[in-house]
């Protein structure tokens, strides 16, 4: 397989986890397995919290991928390691540098990482399954217009909406 392939189906699978992050967010951490990402949006002082578990699930398959890349079918290596690229970036991202898990050496203050930011806060603004804004990471919304979905919401549920 040429590297021009291999690049390729690396950054395809990075940007595409995206949106597979978004959908498991939104529908399955926030749906179905609630119980395990609750911990994550209420306060804890343990080290470890149940939503973790999530990082063991989302390891596997790139595992498997990268071990199937290097072992059987060559093309699915670039696949396993965008997967993981994706996987590292948002650890380093979501634990280290908003919720201060870790030190992660940056400040964050760059316009990039600033809207990343305040988006995941105000997702952390609900501590429920439901009402939630900004389940992405790559891709965000504006602050100000989170702030006004959230505010929507958070009005039609006290009309009874």
């Amino acid at each position: 397989m040429s590297w021009p392939t291999m690049i390729l189906l690396f950054l395809a699978t990075f940007l595409g986890m995206e949106v597979f992050a978004w959908a498991m967010h939104r529908y399955v951490m926030h749906g179905l397995l609630w119980t395990w990402h609750r911990s994550h949006h209420e306060p804890h002082d343990d080290v470890l919290e149940k939503n973790d578990l999530f990082a063991v699930v989302f390891a596997a398959p790139a595992i498997v991928f990268v071990a199937l890349g290097l072992h059987a079918w060559p093309w699915m290596l670039p696949i396993g390691l965008g997967v993981t690229a994706y996987g590292l970036i948002y650890f380093f991202f979501h634990d280290g540098l908003v919720h201060r898990r870790f030190p992660t050496g940056i400040v964050g203050r760059s316009g990039f990482w600033t809207r990343r930011i305040q988006a995941h806060r105000l997702h952390h603004a609900v501590r429920t399954r439901e009402g939630c804004v900004s389940f992405g990471f790559l891709w965000v919304r504006s602050a100000r217009a989170l702030k006004a979905e959230l505010s929507q919401k958070r009005g039609a549920s006290s009309n009874g909406a």
